[in-house]
């Protein structure tokens, strides 16, 4: 699945450090801006994998699980 997200990405020294407003709690850090913004991705994945693994628990057997697309 194909997703994009914003990224701020701001200077702190010799660090780069990023956040993504739509994915509160996903933040990276890199010397560089594309080691921080790969890190940023990795932080957004895997927060993203563990929402979707905590939604699926305890659902009803009856409940029906879709795929939607949004542009």
């Amino acid at each position: 699945m194909h997703n994009e997200f914003t990224a701020i990405v701001e200077r702190d020294g010799k660090w780069f450090i990023a956040y993504c407003p739509e994915v509160p709690g996903a933040n990276g850090q890199g010397r560089t801006k594309a080691a921080c913004l790969k890190s940023l991705a990795k932080a957004i994945h895997l927060i993203l994998e563990d929402r979707r693994e905590d939604a699926m628990r305890g659902l009803p057997h009856t409940a029906q699980c879709e795929t939607v697309a949004v542009e």
